[in-house]
């Protein structure tokens, strides 16, 4: 049987790399989720001027999402942290009287998650491979096992952190001193391209890394290796 080359494993790589990242982080459907309720909200918005309408209409379609997902019996992870997210902005910018507050919690959690991804990184423990190792199956191996991994989710975790800072520095200026529509509209234009260029950067760096080093294949090699040695000691103990 032919071995695969360097370049076939390469690809294999990468191909699982690419994998890995879309499920992590929910794929092109899982950034529409969480983008299309606030297009819904300022489009319903600036022609009603109603906030509870457009509020009311933003979180039925989250739901609407999260439930055809519950029956196609996808991964709800993504469905339902857009569902209480748009819940969170809705309450809020009803209780508020002020339509810019709906997308508040979300610029919110945009700022702490780069500052987040930034001290991380600074502190030697990326936040990106504590989200990553357990889709890889690395679990925290790449810490002190696999430099070369870390180098690359460090890198990953600070391109992650300077383009979510990036888009708070757009968003909050809005928020303090432009109108809800701008704010909105812009929102909805910042949704998906950040994403998919920090997971294109991440792909970068992960597929020049070393691959991963998978420990629960060596967990389970090392429980055969033990069940073995009892089993060979068991007969040994017969036969004499």
């Amino acid at each position: 049987m032919d071995r695969p080359t360097g370049k076939h494993r390469d690809d294999g790589s990468r191909s699982a790399t690419e994998a890995a990242l879309f499920e992590a982080f929910g794929g092109v459907r899982g950034m529409v989720e969480t983008t299309v309720p606030g297009l819904v909200f300022v489009a319903v918005f600036t022609v009603k001027r109603d906030i509870h309408t457009a509020a009311i209409a933003a979180l039925a379609l989250s739901l609407v999402l999260g439930v055809a997902r519950l029956v196609r019996k996808d991964t709800l992870k993504h469905a339902f942290g857009g569902v209480f997210g748009v819940a969170f902005g809705a309450v809020f910018a009803m209780m508020s009287g002020d339509a810019k507050n709906f997308y508040l919690p979300g610029m919110l959690y945009t700022l702490g998650l780069a500052v987040a991804y930034i001290v991380t990184a600074v502190l030697g423990c990326p936040l990106l491979g504590l989200i990553l190792g357990p889709v890889f199956k690395e679990n925290l191996s790449w810490r002190t096992r696999n430099p070369g991994r870390k180098k690359a989710y460090t890198k990953a975790s600070w391109a992650w952190g300077l383009i979510l800072l990036a888009k708070s520095a757009i968003l909050f200026p809005l928020y303090w001193w432009g109108d809800a529509t701008q704010l909105g509209w812009v929102k909805v234009a910042l949704g998906i391209p950040p994403m998919l260029l920090s997971v294109y950067l991440t792909w970068i760096f992960l597929a020049k890394a070393p691959p991963p080093i998978d420990v629960f294949a060596e967990m389970e090699a090392a429980e055969a290796a033990e069940r073995e040695a009892k089993a060979a000691g068991s007969t040994d103990k017969v036969t004499s």
